[in-house]
This record gives C-alpha cells, sequence and structure tokens, in this order.
C-alpha cells in the first residue's frame, strides 16, 4: 500500500480507504463488514470514512465497536455532518457543529477525529458562521483537521478568503473515469491551496468493476438490485455506458489490472487525488481493490480510455 499526504496537514492516508455509505451498519451483516474492515487493516488501509447521516448513526456505531479494541493513532478516521440526522437537526450552524460533532465522538467511541468534513455547502447559513464553528473544534482537539465534500468552487473560495479560521485540508467529490466534474475548477483551485481530494464513487458505484452488461440484469445481489443501494444508479446504467465499459476490458487486461483497478489507478494518476474510497461487501473486494495501490500504466492506455467513455456521453 503506497500513503499520500493529505493537502497541507500531517496526515498520510492510504491511497485506497475504506468507506461505509450504504454499506457498514446498514447494507451488509456485521461480521462481514467487521472482516472487510480487518482485512483492509492487514493490508495497509490505514484511513476509514464514514458520516453520522450513514444509516442514521448506524455506520459510526458499527466503526466505533468495531475499532476500540485497535490503538487510536493506527488508523485515520472521518466523518461528516449535514444532511438530516432528525426534523430539526440539519446543516452547519454553529449549534449543529457542536452537537453532531459530539454525537458522533460517542457513537465511534473516540475523544477526536482525525478529518471532519461538511457533506455538502449550506446555503441557509452564514459561511463565516460555519468556519468559526470548525475553527473551534479544531482548537477544541475534537477535530485535528476539516475538510468538506461537493461545494462548488465559489464556496470554497469563499471560505479561503475568510481570515483566522481554520484551513481545509481535504475535498470529497465524487470522480471516476465517468464523472470528471471536478477537473474542470475544483481540483485546480485545490492543488493551487494546499486542499487535496479524497473521492467517491471511484468505481461508479460499482459499474466500473465490470459487472453489469449491456445485454443482461444486474446480476443477484449487486448493488443495482438492492432497494437500500441502488437508487442512485440509473444514469451509470445506461446502455451507452455499459457499452463503453466493455471497451475498457480489453485495456486494464493488457495494463496486467482488472477492470477495477484499471479504474482506481485512473483516478490515482491524477496528483491531487490523496485517497479513492472503496465501498466492500466481502474481503475479496479489499484485496482486489487495494492492489490498484502503486500500479504502473502506460499513460496512452489511460488516454484511449477517456476516449472511449467520452464517447458514451
Amino acid at each position: 500500500m503506497k500513503y499520500r499526504k493529505l493537502g497541507w496537514s500531517d496526515l498520510h492516508v492510504s491511497e485506497i480507504s475504506l468507506g461505509s455509505w450504504l454499506t457498514y451498519g446498514v447494507g451488509v451483516e456485521a461480521d462481514a463488514a467487521r472482516a472487510c474492515l480487518d482485512r483492509a487493516f492487514e493490508l495497509g488501509i490505514n484511513f476509514i470514512d464514514t458520516a453520522n447521516i450513514y444509516g442514521r448513526g448506524a455506520a459510526e456505531t458499527f466503526l466505533g465497536e468495531a475499532l476500540a479494541a485497535r490503538p487510536r493513532d493506527s488508523y485515520i478516521l472521518a466523518t461528516k455532518l449535514f444532511f438530516p440526522m432528525t426534523e430539526r437537526d440539519r446543516g452547519l450552524s454553529a449549534a449543529q457543529v457542536e452537537k453532531q460533532l459530539d454525537a458522533s465522538l460517542k457513537r465511534l467511541r473516540t475523544d477526536f477525529v482525525d478529518l471532519y468534513q461538511c457533506h455538502r455547502y449550506d446555503d441557509q447559513t452564514p459561511l463565516e458562521e460555519t468556519m468559526r464553528a470548525l475553527t473551534r473544534a479544531v482548537e477544541s482537539g475534537k477535530a485535528r483537521y476539516i475538510g468538506f465534500s461537493e461545494w462548488p468552487a465559489d464556496k470554497i473560495r469563499a471560505a479561503l478568503d475568510i481570515p483566522g479560521v481554520a484551513r481545509f485540508a481535504s475535498s470529497q467529490p465524487q470522480y471516476s473515469l465517468l464523472w470528471r466534474d471536478p477537473e474542470r475548477e475544483v481540483i485546480p483551485l485545490c492543488a493551487a491551496n494546499g486542499i487535496s481530494q479524497i473521492v467517491w464513487s471511484p468505481l461508479g458505484q460499482g459499474v466500473l468493476t465490470g459487472k453489469y452488461r449491456p445485454d443482461a440484469p444486474p446480476p443477484a445481489g449487486s448493488r443495482a438490485t438492492s432497494e437500500e443501494m441502488g437508487g442512485w444508479m440509473d444514469r451509470l446504467l445506461a446502455r451507452p455506458v455499459l457499452e463503453a465499459v466493455e471497451r475498457l476490458k480489453p485495456l486494464a487486461a493488457e495494463a496486467g489490472l482488472s477492470l477495477a483497478q484499471f479504474a482506481l489507478a485512473w483516478v490515482l494518476r491524477e496528483p491531487n487525488v490523496a485517497s479513492a474510497i472503496i465501498g466492500a461487501s466481502r474481503p475479496s473486494q479489499v484485496e482486489e481493490n487495494a492492489a490498484a495501490s502503486g500500479a504502473e500504466v502506460d499513460p496512452a492506455l489511460f488516454e484511449e480510455a477517456e476516449r472511449i467513455v467520452a464517447e458514451a456521453r
């Protein structure tokens, strides 16, 4: 496993990290989830990402129990806030930052998180209020560093312009061969300001594993067949997309990689990406994805992959 520095911070995170959206505490049984977590640590993955909204606290509760016996300095833990936890508890107000951070720490059974992230931008709260509250979280020792997820470039710039507040170290956007929007503004802006990307859905909700075929129904037990986990996949399951993914398989084979490894290596070719978050329901998936770290691929293969995907749009 290779490691990269997270922005301007002193954190060095594994190139492949383990996420818990739609999986741990929700869609995956506890024993299987624990097996995935154990295998991740064995393979050198040191970065675990979660959020309060995942299972309305269930993912954090699972991680708190599963991590309890491990030395706190042996892993890097990130969580988030923004989405509604109750009818009244949502957003990035000062009161919510304090309340939700304390609740997350209790569920996670820890005194601090290494990274506390704003899960989305809050148009209902003044940005300065949010940034001051996040600064207090850092000053209190409850959060070592702060980050954001899916913020537009103009809001990132506005936060950077506020004097005397904690600095963001990370950005968490969706990014993959099938979704390259961050390349336009977010990645250049972050790279210029010491902010790294921690990308989610680098495998396009599993589509870039190649398991979904243009002329076949989704495999039994796959994310696309799950009522809890398949609701975000319509665009990715469009026939032109699946046909393009089929055309990527020979490129991955030429690189000596599985398609999933090839897709992860493509994401990691970007220097501003510190880590790619994977989801896993089986330890074998963790093993396959972790093997993408450090993969060396001919840039010409990546260029051809980009051309194929662009034609499908």
